[in-house]
């Protein structure tokens, strides 16, 4: 017997440094990337200080990304920051050329270069949502289709080889996850989102895809009505106690049997979609077993003006 379905209906008020956290929250997670291949990438070199200003730099904005204002100033000068850390890197494969042709070498200055890619897109949505709070946008469906596609190759990138995303069954080896996302409306040719929803749906496959051993399969969907938005992610993954599914909505708080799990996220990704689910006037519930997986479903009335 499948474990049942709960909504949750409330988690413990936030301060406004943790609001803005929230906000932030898959931008923390591609800075965190950005850290971690900084790091292999001096290790790879023979010198784990010689990109010691790029990393003090990115851990700067991530100190700041607490305060909104702050953050938004980051993002605003986002090539400015780019163009700093790549000066770092060119400065370190020149210090020492004779490493600089090696393939982990190689492979690292390309990932650090498609987490720009993708922080510069975080930091457009970011400037847009500031220039209007809470608006809901129309995106074609093979746009946001692409948007994912891109997401999930930067993934695999960043795995160094540990594992591939496909999409079609028939290929999964062993160390594969299979991705089915399946994007509907009733027109067919565009989806009305809120653009902070985009952010939820990100988090919410990430951490399905964290939480999944590779060989596992996510399915997600996102359909909108005339009166809905309807989002759903399903994994196969490690599940969560049954006795935890309340609290690991809470900030900060992850399940019990992922504490040894290696992770570069915040731990408040459930924390984010339910508070912008709610922000819109949403429902969100969660099924869950240990073991067999975990399942997100969201609901959130179309075109419903966000609360400040």
């Amino acid at each position: 017997m499948p474990a049942a379905e709960i909504e949750i209906t409330a988690i413990p008020p936030l301060s406004p440094d943790q609001v803005s956290l929230l906000d932030m929250h898959s931008v923390l997670n591609v800075l965190n990337v950005l850290h971690g291949e900084l790091y292999l990438l001096g290790v790879a070199l023979g010198d784990e200080e010689v990109l010691r200003p790029a990393l003090a730099r990115g851990e700067g904005i991530r100190r700041d990304l607490a305060d909104p204002a702050a953050a938004l100033r980051h993002a605003a000068t986002l090539g400015e920051h780019e163009a700093a850390v790549l000066a770092n890197v060119e400065a370190a494969l020149r210090a020492h050329a004779d490493k600089a042709g090696a393939p982990e070498v190689a492979e690292s200055v390309g990932n650090i270069r498609s987490v720009f890619q993708v922080l510069g897109v975080r930091a457009r949505e970011i400037l847009a949502r500031a220039r209007a709070p809470g608006e809901w946008v129309d995106v074609p469906i093979e746009e946001l289709r692409t948007d994912f596609r891109q997401i999930f190759a930067a993934i695999e990138k960043n795995s160094h080889g540990r594992y591939r995303i496909i999409y079609n069954l028939a290929r999964q080896e062993h160390a594969d996850y299979y991705i089915d996302f399946v994007i509907e409306s009733d027109n067919q040719r565009t989806v009305s989102l809120p653009l902070l929803f985009k952010d939820v749906m990100r988090d919410l496959m990430a951490n399905a895809r964290k939480y999944t051993a590779p060989g596992g399969t996510i399915n997600a969907g996102l359909y909108e009505t005339a009166e809905k938005l309807k989002f759903t992610v399903q994994d196969s993954g490690c599940g969560i106690p049954t006795g935890e599914l309340q609290t690991v909505m809470h900030y900060g708080k992850r399940g019990s049997n992922v504490a040894s799990f290696r992770t570069m996220g915040g731990g408040f990704g459930l924390t984010k979609a339910f508070f912008v689910t709610k922000q819109f006037g949403g429902r969100f519930w969660i099924r869950s077993e240990v073991g067999a997986g975990t399942r997100i479903r969201i609901e959130i009335p179309r075109r419903f003006q966000a609360m400040d």
